[in-house]
């Protein structure tokens, strides 16, 4: 008997000796993304962090959990960061003309129309996503059918970039602007002495200031719809590019509140209002919002040919794009950021605009450094400047999607060899030894399944090239993975936090039905995500 009463009591204290967790998955392929890219088994999770990570049998052996996963062999990943998007401006195109994929003007017109109707007390009329690439003579349309169908009610479409829109008389009235207006880094197209309603970079900009200022509510409406739609393709954390103050107010108040859990990194829009809210008060940091980074814009989009190019475009002799400010702005900010915790962080698409922020960014950070200011798109670099990346420590940031969707046209914009030193991903990748990859969305398709088959294979979602565009830039799977996640959330000053499945870190984490690293193009088109944690929350299931 004491025997018997010794071993009960053994088995007492082994129970009591295991740990207590709120949620273990087990039965897994973890790929923990870690600095040796370990693969576990199983994971543990406590107050919202990860608390172990290993083998299932030691997992279950040394914890106990009010929710245990049994995963069946399904591979789990760190969540994936975007490293540069839109999360506002996607939540408001969910509740605009939706106008991606038209092929002309009239099917344009027919998604207005029953836009309209459906919505008939909207005092703007906007729309997101035409590209007149897509368009039988690849010209811009004019406005006059929209002049015509609505007389009283403004209305501006942007391109798929929002580099360029188009917009009615109405609204072009109440902006104020004039046949052949001149304003820098802008383009208003006159024809006849007439206005088209073609607006190009700066130019769009008139029209859109006199938009009505959204509400709370519409904010709420919007953030909350973006959120669903990302949680559902396992996206946990965004980078948001360019941001004013009241947008980061709204999502602070909405993440307070509770209502929003995407956890954000936001770059203020280069505003001098934005500046004397944040700069002197420095970065702003919440355990689901960190405002550190300022978006400035060098140039604009190769698609409407606002990308600023060192010599003409191929398919418009005598155009070079341009600057949207004069190069004293971008030298003036620098120097007042350098001094700063907050990081620059530039759009440049073409390699005029490339090479002038990098210039300017040598200047400034002075050799090797952490603060990670950064290029976005770095699109089009000039051979001779891709070594003004790593000796300053600048990050290029990109989109993979970019490369495959400007892959039909961009030869025609660059010529053949200069579009050699475009999208050129493994190139930049071996500047600093890591890149970040993002969607840019909405310009692009928020999957990031797209973003890895377009960083690996170099191809559409059409399956297009069928060897691959410009192959030789193509990223392999674990650095496109580690770009969608631990670099993307480097980019960010994010990775002790978020970005690999570690001990210490945000339980950040899905589950997916394939696996990336062992699939092939279709298959990882086809991949679906089953589940999306953040913070040890499941906040998406697949039904």
């Amino acid at each position: 008997m004491r025997i018997f009463g010794l071993c009960l009591a053994l088995l007492a204290v082994s129970c009591t000796a295991k740990k207590q967790a709120d949620l273990i998955i087990h039965n897994a392929v973890v790929y923990t993304v870690d600095s040796a890219f370990t693969i576990a088994q199983a994971l543990a999770v406590k107050d919202g962090k990860i608390i172990a990570v290993g083998k299932s049998d030691n997992i279950l052996g040394q914890y106990n959990a009010g929710e245990v996963i049994d995963a069946q062999g399904k591979p789990v990943y760190p969540g994936f960061i975007d490293a540069h998007a839109h999360f506002v401006g996607y939540g408001q195109s969910l509740f605009a003309v939706d106008l991606y994929g038209c092929t002309g003007m009239d099917e344009i017109i027919e998604r207005v129309k029953k836009f309209a109707g459906e919505h008939p007390n909207e005092a703007w009329i906007r729309g997101r996503g035409w590209d007149q690439n897509k368009f039988p003579n690849k010209a811009y349309p004019s406005n006059e059918a929209l002049n015509k169908l609505f007389t009283s009610t403004p209305v501006l479409l942007e391109r798929v970039d929002g580099h360029a829109a188009i917009a009615n008389a109405k609204a072009l009235q109440l902006a104020q602007v004039k046949p052949n207006q001149q304003l820098t880094g802008g383009e208003i197209e006159t024809k006849n002495g007439s206005l088209t309603g073609i607006l190009i970079d700066n130019a769009v900009d008139l029209v859109a200031s006199k938009i009505p200022a959204p509400s709370k509510a519409d904010y709420e409406k919007w953030l909350m719809a973006a959120q669903e739609k990302c949680f559902a393709q396992g996206l946990t954390t965004i980078t948001d590019c360019g941001l004013n103050y009241g947008d980061v107010e709204m999502i602070d108040a909405l993440q307070k509140e509770g209502k929003l859990n995407m956890r954000l990194y936001v770059m203020l829009s280069d505003d001098a209002r934005n500046f004397e809210r944040y700069l002197s008060k420095g970065p702003y940091k919440t355990d689901r919002l960190f405002v550190k980074g300022i978006k400035v814009y060098a140039d604009g989009a190769l698609g409407s040919r606002g990308a600023c190019l060192l010599q003409p475009y191929s398919d418009r002799p005598g155009s070079y794009g341009f600057l949207l400010r004069d190069k004293n702005h971008y030298d003036s900010l620098a120097a007042a950021l350098a001094s700063t915790e907050f990081q620059m962080c530039t759009h440049a698409i073409g390699d005029s605009a490339n090479r002038a922020i990098l210039t300017i960014y040598n200047k400034y950070l002075n050799g090797k450094n952490d603060k990670r200011w950064r290029i976005e798109h770095a699109q089009v670099v000039n051979t001779s400047d891709f070594n003004l990346f790593g000796p300053a420590s600048i990050i290029p940031s990109v989109q993979p999607t970019h490369a495959t969707s400007d892959m039909y046209w961009a030869a025609d914009r660059l010529g053949n060899e200069r579009i050699k030193g475009a999208y050129a991903y493994r190139q930049l990748l071996q500047q600093n030894g890591w890149l970040p990859l993002g969607t840019d969305f909405p310009v692009e398709d928020i999957s990031p399944f797209k973003t890895f088959l377009a960083a690996v294979y170099r191809q559409d979602a059409k399956g297009w090239p069928a060897n691959g565009f410009q192959t030789e830039n193509a990223l392999t799977k674990e650095d496109a993975l580690k770009g969608m996640t631990t670099w993307a959330a480097k980019a960010g000053f994010l990775e002790k936090e978020v970005g690999s499945i570690e001990v210490g870190k945000k339980a950040d984490f899905i589950i997916l039905d394939k696996d990336l690293l062992t699939s092939n193009a279709t298959e990882i088109l086809e991949t679906k995500v089953t589940a999306t944690y953040s913070g040890g929350k499941k906040v998406y299931m697949l039904k």
